[in-house]
């Protein structure tokens, strides 16, 4: 069975990490702060102070991490996953990051003889919990293929796109669409209670309906929970609209609704949210309206 290695044990590479342990995988991690993993060391990963230790010997090297700063550094240092990972070895890249840095990586680790992959990931806290991720993978096919048993462990929904830099696009087409459809969320809730309806009976009304969403079934009840734990952080939501704008211009199209809930969740960020999850963007609409 092959030997993995996991860099960047978040909210969600946690479950990640657990769901692999579960099937019987070693698993090696490395993470900057040691007290936020002791319950996964306690059921069995064996944590590591750097990333070279971590990666050293390993078949399959993942990493989940925060920002296209994060991936290139944990990549690229001297003390980094391509200067340490052993010949053969395939490295999978699951933060959502930039589509250049993933066609970097590629070619970086095929001159030393790593297979690479960009493989975003969607489906939140919940999706890494369940192992029911969406996963949008680029680089070779072939290579996808050799790991994809692996990848069925941590998703369900799983889809080879092309080549190197395609699974990180994907990604933002996700991110594009979410954006609209939590702020749809947003807006009828504020359109429900500003007319007197009883905004739960409305969500049933049109929940199963072809204004229902992935959105709508799980943060519209978390909303009127008022319970904004982050299954994905607006920082790092921001973080992702701002690549997908970025190779929106290099593309030279004009995404509005993208634009302006980027708008809004910089809006929230600059007022100290950036920690919440997604689903506080009701907040925005609470303080316009």
């Amino acid at each position: 069975m092959e030997k993995i290695a996991f860099i960047g044990v978040g909210v969600m590479g946690k479950s990640m990490v657990r769901n692999l342990m579960k099937k019987g995988y070693e698993v090696s991690i490395y993470t900057r702060t040691k007290s936020k993993v002791e319950d996964v060391i306690q059921e069995g990963a064996v944590w590591h102070d750097n990333v070279a230790g971590c990666v050293k010997d390993q078949d399959i090297i993942m990493s989940m991490v925060g920002y296209p700063s994060d991936v290139e550094e944990i990549y690229f240092a001297e003390n980094g996953i391509l200067a340490h990972a052993k010949t053969g070895a395939v490295v999978i890249d699951f933060t959502t990051s930039s589509p250049a840095l993933a066609q970097k990586i590629y070619k970086a680790a095929k001159e030393k003889g790593i297979s690479a992959l960009d493989a975003p990931v969607s489906g939140g806290d919940v999706g890494a919990q369940k192992g029911t991720l969406s996963i949008m993978v680029g680089g070779d096919e072939a290579t996808y293929q050799q790991v994809l048993p692996i990848l069925l462990v941590l998703g369900t929904t799983l889809n080879y796109t092309g080549t190197a830099g395609n699974g990180q696009h994907t990604k933002m087409a996700n991110q594009i669409a979410l954006g609209g459809a939590i702020a749809g969320v947003c807006e009828a809730m504020t359109y429900a209670e500003a007319n007197g309806l009883n905004i739960q009976n409305m969500l049933d009304c049109i929940s199963s309906g072809a204004a229902g969403s992935w959105q709508m079934s799980n943060m519209a009840p978390r909303i009127q929970k008022e319970d904004f734990a982050p299954g994905f952080f607006i920082k790092h939501y921001i973080k992702d609209l701002k690549i997908a704008k970025e190779e929106a211009g290099l593309a030279h199209i004009n995404l509005q609704i993208m634009e302006a809930v980027l708008s809004m969740y910089q809006t929230l960020q600059d007022e100290g949210l950036g920690d919440l999850g997604t689903q506080a963007l009701i907040k925005y609409y609470e303080e316009n309206h």
